[in-house]
């Protein structure tokens, strides 16, 4: 048991500053690419964060532990929503742009229903996998077509702002350090995918033999200890993008993540291995990720239309959901 909870706990570590490593590297080559803000968001950092569960749950089917994989997804999405973004709003209110009641939160409400009517009948088979994976393609082309679309003036006047400092800085001082390059951002992106799966891989064994050994289910260690290591990411990500008033990239980072770990996470485990889904995640993680999604819907659509931000109140009330899910989820495992 020992060497299985210095594995937990070393993956994890080496999880969240891999995940980190990653960003930066993903981050560098959207500003360099000059990416919208809320796409950086959506697909950088929300593809970014969720590159541990998206691991996690691959190597979980492949080693024959597929349940592991919705604990993981499912308690990584109210996490996200309860914890992370209730911590964010807590510390750092959020703006919230039109699109955001208008699109993005409709379309997540929309992909958790669809994740809920394939688990009606408590399989996952590789055809409803396919069909999540077909369906993450289709709402990241459609993202990034929105956000190009929309485009972000601010990213604008920033890039103005750097051009205008740069040209500054070279009437000033030859001897200045050189930006970094795209080739650093693709030395980022590889090395911290490398430690992705390797940490992952720790993740996974160190779970299972718990697990075991406590007598546990897999979708209790998922939902409890690997959700919340591998949902740090997101913590970190996101109150760093709120700090630097980045509100478009903190919100899109979680709306990203969401979508990435209810069609990507769950349809990339499912289309490895069949699941035969415990009937305790439609009548509890299902139905509190449902819940969670509509309050966050309807907390951000009132600060719309009132002209105000997603402030404490909204996230002292999300991050209280999350202990109501605790003592549920604890209540639920000593029946």
């Amino acid at each position: 048991m020992g060497l299985a909870i210095v594995a937990v706990l070393i993956g994890l570590i080496v999880l969240t500053w891999s995940a980190d490593v990653f960003i930066d590297g993903a981050t560098l080559l959207a500003e360099k690419l000059r990416v919208p803000g809320f796409l950086i968001g959506v697909v950088i950092l929300g593809f970014g964060t969720s590159a541990p569960e998206m691991v996690v749950s691959a190597l979980s089917a492949l080693q024959g532990n597929p349940e592991l994989a919705l604990g993981n997804a499912y308690g990584s999405n109210i996490m996200n929503i309860a914890l992370v973004l209730g911590i964010t709003a807590t510390i750092s209110p959020i703006v919230i742009r039109r699109s955001v009641v208008t699109q993005d939160l409709p379309l997540l409400l929309v992909m958790t229903a669809l994740a809920a009517w394939q688990l009606r009948d408590g399989q996952l088979s590789r055809a409803d996998g396919a069909l999540l994976l077909i369906s993450l393609a289709a709402v990241l082309g459609f993202q990034i077509f929105l956000s190009i679309r929309e485009g972000n003036p601010k990213n604008k006047h920033k890039d103005s702002v750097q051009i205008i400092s740069s040209k500054d800085a070279n009437s000033t001082s030859k001897n200045s350090s050189p930006p970094p390059s795209i080739a650093r951002g693709m030395s980022s992106l590889f090395i911290g995918m490398l430690l992705l799966v390797l940490s992952s891989r720790a993740v996974v064994w160190g779970a299972v033999e718990l697990a075991t050994f406590w007598g546990l289910s897999e979708l209790v260690i998922g939902l409890t200890v690997v959700a919340i290591g591998t949902s740090l990411p997101e913590l970190v990500a996101s109150l760093s993008a709120a700090g630097k008033g980045e509100h478009d990239m903190a919100l899109g980072s979680i709306i990203g993540s969401n979508i990435f770990n209810t069609l990507g996470v769950v349809g990339l485990a499912a289309f490895i291995t069949p699941i035969a889904a415990n009937p305790v995640i439609l009548s509890r993680d299902i139905v509190m990720v449902g819940i969670l999604t509509l309050l966050l819907f309807t907390l951000s659509t009132a600060a719309f239309i009132t002209n105000r931000k997603l402030g404490r109140f909204s996230g002292a009330t999300l991050v209280l959901s999350f202990i109501a899910y605790t003592i549920w989820l604890l209540k639920t495992i000593n029946m």
